[in-house]
Formats: structure tokens, C-alpha cells, sequence
């Protein structure tokens, strides 16, 4: 049955070999490799095929067009199913279906990466109703990050200050000609032979001229600078250089040093404020420059200009002061002890400042004794450790206060007010109500503790014995 060899032969007896099934016409004429072939409108089948061939395919081959290029003029027209006499059907027409589609198939994936025959395209299904849409089928959708999620915003709708930009992604002439504030010149350096970070502060120039918050400057036309240099996040232990006065261009050339560890001082940021100090009104912060220690070389250390930025910080503090506490009920005396005071808010701008502390002791809303400490010149750290009893009777203890205020000496004039506080029955705060009501649970022990020094206005609003004081 088989036609004479030929040039194509050993590729016809190749696709012979690869049937895994068997059809009618393979088993007749495998080398025509014509039953194995499909037209596009032809549909892949996936799977395990059964040993018969299904109606539905034979019908489809019966329906092919004549010109079709895909079959010759050797291929024998697929016929009806004949059964045997005994009514089975033969094993050679079920062989013969089985192997034409098997050679169908594997004609389709040899064709499949040049000129595929399927467009697969999503599923659609019909709604049923009056209005036939398309429904596509339910797909994973894909997780929304961050950045898409904000990217549908726009952050001008969202932002209240135009200044509120992050500075971080400005240089310093983008920063200098937004805020135009200056700028300053500073250097770092840490030894590691003594474990210690110093910052030199060495200059600043085009400053902005002074505002007037109050009415009360009388000069508008010069600042009077200094710079408050400290280690974030504690801005207690912070050092602050003199005053220059009268001057847009100072020049302080100063030195601080930080005895902390090195992996410490990665961590830490340098935070450097530059003051406008004013003797009759309130210290106004020029601007700030924040350097995080970690990411520059320590131990090379270098020098560099910054631009100055608003801080948010608009008044600078007043300072702190170290008090201890200590009540005796036998002998019914308070004792107070003034131990120390730290960056307190310097009053004279050549000197620094006289500092003192007056004790006042209120009783209800009574002023019944006053004691002072002495004044330590041109220091705005000064160490008293001075002690002063006062005779409270354990009955009269709950309804006293004792009011605390630092002053800056002045021959020439009243006296410099720098801050106040008031701790006892009418206390000004919330640590000072806690240092009062420690000394109160531990009789005959000194209780020790930081207050940091608030205003006038501020104690007089919340205490009413600050305002029997003066």
C-alpha cells in the first residue's frame, strides 16, 4: 500500500513514528502528514482523547472547505462509520480515527510558535435580562503599594503652607533664596583618644534684620546674635556662645565639647539655633541648621556652610533649675535647697548674666516669708548649693506653695526677670505638683528634682499664689 521511497520519505517515516495514536488515514497514508493537518477555524483539544474519534470531529472534517491548502489531492474523504457484519466495529477504523487524531494534534503544536491558530482572549458571559452586556470573569487584582496609592492624590489640594515642603530635597541656594536667613559656618571633629565630639562654631553672615514681636525693640536695624548648639534629642546639656552685638555678620569662634561614646554620637543630630537676643523683649530664633552625625566622617571631621530654616520653636527656653525638698514633722521645718541652674536666658548682652534665685513662701494666698540667694556674675550656669529652712507646722503644710524665680542682677535698674516657678499647694505644672507630692510621701528624705523655668504670664494664668508675689 505503501508508494515508492522518495526524497521525503525518512521525514515522513519520523512523523509516522511519533504517533502516539492511531487513525484511519494514517494507517493509510502516514507519509501524506495531510490527516494530521487543521485549517485555523480548527479548536485545540487538551487532554487524554478517547480511543474513538467524537462526532462532533467527524462532523467538523466533513464540513472543510475543498481549496483548503492544508489537505491534497492523495487524501481519502473521510466516510461514514461501517460496521461489521456482527454489528462491532472494526479495530482497524477505530486504530485509523485514533492515529488521524493524534497526527491533528501534534501538526497544531509544531505550528503553534511561528503562526498560532488560537487568540485566547478573557472569557465573556451573558447577562441575563433586558440588556445583554459582556462580563468579564473575576480576575486577581493586583495590590495597591504606597506610591500608587498616594500617586492618585495631588498634594497642593492636601497642604496648608506652602513652607512646609520637605527642605531635605532643597540645596542650600534653593534654601537661602526661599527663606533668606543666612547662613552658618561650623565644624565638626571627634577624638577618639578621649572620646569626645567638638563642634566649632566659626561665623555666620547675611542674617535678617530684627523684628519687632512686641513693640518693645528699639533697635530694628542690627540683631544681636548668639547660637545654641546641642546634641539632639537632649537639648538640656545644650551650650550657647556669646553675644554679638549690633551685627547681621558675627563672628563667635567658639569651641563646645561633648563627652559622649562614638557609636553614640552616630546616632545623635546636630542641632544648631541661631538667637536674636533682645534685652526688653523676648528672644527671637533666627533660624536652625540639623545635621545628622551619622551621616558624616567624625573622625576626619570637615567644615561646612548651611543655610538657616525656620524652626518651629519661635521663643527659646528660660532655662532650668535644680531644686531639692525636704520636710522634717517633728521640728516642722521645709528645707530648700537651691543646688544649680543651667541655660538660663541670658539678660546682659556683654556679660552674660547676674543670676539669683528668690524663694517665696505662700501660705493659702498669704506672702509670709522671702529669702533670695546671692548673684554669681557673668554666668548663665551658675552653681548655688545654698539651703534655706522655712517653719511650716505639719497642720499648715497642704495649703502652702513656695514660688521660685530667677533673676538677672542689675545695679542700674530693677532687676532682669528670667523665669519663675511654683511648687506646692497652687503649683504651675504637672512636675512641679509631682515633686511636691514625692516630698510629701517621704518625710525626713531630700527629693531631688529638674524644673524647667516657665513666664510670668505663664504662672500667674495657672497660679494663683505666683500673683501675690512679686
Amino acid at each position: 500500500m505503501l508508494e515508492p521511497l522518495n526524497e521525503g520519505f525518512l521525514s515522513r517515516i519520523s512523523d509516522l513514528l511519533m504517533c502516539r495514536w492511531s487513525c484511519r488515514h494514517c494507517c493509510q497514508k502516514c507519509y501524506e502528514s495531510s490527516c494530521c493537518q487543521s485549517s485555523e477555524d480548527e479548536v485545540e483539544i487538551l487532554g487524554p482523547f478517547p480511543a474513538q474519534t467524537p462526532p462532533w470531529l467527524m462532523a467538523s472534517r466533513s464540513s472543510e472547505k475543498d481549496g483548503d491548502s492544508v489537505h491534497t489531492a492523495s487524501d481519502v474523504p473521510l466516510t461514514p462509520r461501517t460496521n461489521s457484519p456482527d454489528g462491532r466495529r472494526s479495530s482497524s477504523d477505530t486504530s485509523k480515527s485514533t492515529y488521524s487524531l493524534t497526527r491533528r494534534i501534534s501538526s497544531l503544536e509544531s505550528r503553534r510558535p511561528s503562526s498560532p491558530l488560537i487568540d485566547i482572549k478573557p472569557m465573556e458571559f451573558g447577562v441575563l435580562g433586558a440588556k445583554k452586556e459582556p462580563v468579564q470573569p473575576s480576575v486577581l487584582r493586583r495590590t495597591y503599594t504606597p506610591d500608587d496609592y498616594f500617586r492618585k492624590f495631588e498634594p497642593r489640594l492636601y497642604s496648608l503652607d506652602s513652607s512646609s515642603d520637605d527642605v531635605d530635597s532643597l540645596t542650600d541656594e534653593e534654601i537661602l533664596s526661599r527663606y533668606q536667613l543666612g547662613m552658618l559656618h561650623f565644624s565638626t571633629q571627634y577624638d577618639l583618644l578621649h572620646n569626645h565630639l567638638t563642634v566649632r562654631v566659626i561665623e555666620a553672615r547675611d542674617l535678617p534684620p530684627p523684628l519687632a514681636q512686641d513693640g518693645a525693640r528699639q533697635d530694628l536695624a542690627h540683631s544681636n546674635p548668639y547660637v545654641k548648639v546641642c546634641l539632639l534629642p537632649d537639648q538640656k546639656n545644650s551650650k550657647q556662645t556669646a553675644v554679638k552685638r549690633k551685627t547681621q555678620k558675627p563672628v563667635f569662634e567658639e569651641r563646645y565639647t561633648f563627652e559622649i561614646p562614638f557609636l553614640e554620637a552616630q546616632r545623635r543630630t546636630l542641632l544648631l539655633t541661631v538667637v536674636d537676643f533682645d534685652k526688653f523683649s523676648r528672644h527671637c530664633v533666627i533660624g536652625k541648621v540639623s545635621v545628622p552625625l551619622c551621616e558624616v566622617d567624625l573622625v576626619k571631621g570637615g567644615h561646612w556652610w548651611k543655610a538657616l530654616i525656620p524652626s518651629s520653636q519661635n521663643e527659646v527656653e528660660l532655662g532650668e533649675l535644680l531644686l531639692s525638698l525636704n520636710y522634717l514633722p517633728s521640728a516642722g521645718r521645709l528645707n530648700v535647697d537651691i543646688i544649680r541652674a543651667k541655660q538660663l536666658l541670658q539678660t546682659d548682652v556683654s556679660q552674660g548674666s547676674d543670676p539669683f534665685v528668690k524663694i517665696q513662701l505662700v501660705h493659702g494666698l498669704k506672702l509670709v516669708k522671702t529669702k533670695k540667694t546671692s548673684f554669681l556674675r557673668g554666668t548663665i550656669d551658675p552653681f548655688y548649693n545654698e539651703s534655706f529652712s522655712f517653719k511650716v507646722p505639719q497642720e499648715e503644710l497642704e495649703n502652702a506653695s513656695l514660688v521660685f524665680t530667677v533673676f538677672g542682677h542689675n545695679m542700674k535698674s530693677s532687676n532682669d526677670f528670667i523665669g519663675r516657678i511654683v511648687i506646692g499647694q497652687y503649683s504651675s505644672g504637672p512636675s512641679e505638683a509631682n515633686h511636691w507630692r514625692r516630698m510629701l510621701n517621704t518625710h525626713r528624705t531630700a527629693v531631688e528634682q529638674w524644673h524647667s523655668l516657665r513666664s510670668r504670664a505663664e504662672c500667674d494664668r495657672v497660679s494663683p499664689a505666683s500673683l501675690e508675689v512679686t
